[in-house]
């Protein structure tokens, strides 16, 4: 049976055999609203770890102004009986005020990594990712996971959590989880839940626009410039149009100019883009062939 824990005290003894016995714990960070990528992760936490640990807490130090941090979906008892169904060990549900006490003002941030994409100033900004290194570095020192698990349909966020775990010697490992998609492509999210039947249909293209990318690189298109450029056009035949859609280096998030002549690195196609209330993101990546 689940354990549901709201404060620290309570999780340390739900966990206390597990650290004695040395058993492998595994940990997903979530903000609920639970759906097939996020049982993924957990499914794959259940592979790997002896014990399961999902947080689930609506972060709001990772939204900015104006954004749906009050509409958010939650459903908590929904959650809870699929984290039990999947086989979760412990859930850590903490309150705010707990989390981000009166006094609360240390942040953790990562530079670089979080400058570009959805880290532009002018589209969320650096505060969403210091809300999310913050958060997640509390959890990884609350929960003291060997091992934590993050989709790949938040390539850039994965990417940082890991930059931060190498930097601050957490010493657990990060596992990345491929995207789980819905049957026409789109990448599961909370946020598909705004989505009216009309909208639903149109945001099929985010996925397409990608494929488009890929379809050019296929077809011999060396240059990032034109193969984003047949992406723009799937968008467009939906009357989207993308916050971003660009290609970089799948490590560094550096910008490049072609998918050839760098062996061993691999591109990162990343989109944003807005359908009707919700704010959708998906990538993939495309393997180096220099």
């Amino acid at each position: 049976m689940t354990a549901v824990v709201d404060k620290r005290s309570e999780l340390d003894q739900a966990l206390a055999s597990a650290r004695r016995n040395r058993r492998t714990v595994g940990l997903v960070p979530t903000m609920g609203s639970l759906h097939e990528g996020h049982l993924a992760l957990l499914r794959a936490a259940r592979e790997r770890c002896a014990t399961v640990v999902m947080s689930l807490f609506v972060n709001p130090a990772q939204f900015g102004p104006g954004e749906d941090l009050e509409s958010y979906p939650r459903d908590l008892e929904r959650d809870l009986r699929l984290a039990e169904a999947e086989g979760v060990d412990v859930v850590y549900a903490p309150a705010t005020e707990d989390v981000y006490p009166p006094g609360f003002s240390t942040t953790v941030e990562v530079s670089g990594l979080t400058d570009v994409l959805d880290g532009d100033p002018s589209r969320r900004g650096a505060g969403h990712f210091r809300g999310v290194t913050t958060i997640v570095a509390k959890l990884f020192n609350t929960v003291r996971p060997e091992i934590a698990f993050f989709g790949q349909k938040d390539a850039q966020q994965a990417l940082v959590v890991r930059r931060m775990a190498r930097d601050l010697d957490f010493g657990l490992e990060i596992v990345v989880v491929p995207t789980v998609r819905e049957d026409d492509g789109l990448a599961m999210s909370s946020r598909n839940a705004y989505l009216s039947a009309e909208e639903r249909k149109r945001a099929a293209a985010i996925f397409r626009s990608l494929g488009a990318v890929e379809d050019a690189v296929r077809s011999g298109e060396t240059h990032t410039g034109p193969a984003l450029e047949a992406g723009r056009r799937a968008l467009a035949a939906a009357g989207i149009e993308p916050e971003y859609l660009e290609a970089r280096d799948a490590d560094s998030l550096e910008p490049v100019a072609t998918f050839n002549g760098r062996p061993g690195k691999s591109v990162l196609v990343a989109v944003a883009a807005r359908v009707g209330r919700a704010r959708l993101i998906d990538n993939v990546v495309i393997p180096g062939n220099g």
